[in-house]
């Protein structure tokens, strides 16, 4: 039996929640060609946007400075968060949030070679469990929050 949907506060609360706790996302990005290439990569939240870090040579990296454009899905299918936005270099990442990266992911970018990190800019973010829930999926809209 299908749970009733959730209020959409409390899709907030759970999507906001998984921002901060889950570690890993599935990154999609494509280049000026339009193929497409996904991948996953951890993230760290700051509560407004999203860090990422992959290597410079890889699709993703060469996709984010060409375009900027990116989608991700954080949890399974019948529990996604899905965000869209622009994506850009983040320079100037201080130590205290390198470490913080590092900590949560347990991945530092620093240790390898040529290992950008990439700030996430949420445009769009979309949560929603089963299709009782596909109304009011959107929580935020042009980067403000509905809810």
């Amino acid at each position: 039996m299908t749970a009733p949907p959730r209020p959409p506060e409390q899709r907030k609360q759970d999507t906001l929640h998984r921002l901060d706790h889950d570690v890993d996302a599935w990154v999609a990005t494509a280049g000026p060609a339009g193929t497409p290439y996904l991948v996953p990569l951890s993230f760290l939240w700051d509560g407004d946007t999203l860090l990422i870090s992959t290597a410079a040579t890889n699709p993703t990296a060469r996709n984010l400075r060409a375009v900027g454009r990116i989608r991700l899905t954080i949890g399974p299918t019948r529990d996604v968060v899905l965000i869209e936005g622009s994506a850009s270099v983040a320079d100037g990442i201080t130590t205290d949030v390198a470490d913080e990266f590092a900590a949560k992911t347990g991945f530092d970018p620093r240790k390898q070679r040529d290992y950008p990190y990439f700030r996430v800019r949420p445009e769009l973010i979309q949560c929603w469990r089963e299709a009782n829930e596909i109304a009011g999926r959107d929580l935020m809209i042009a980067g403000e929050w509905q809810v």
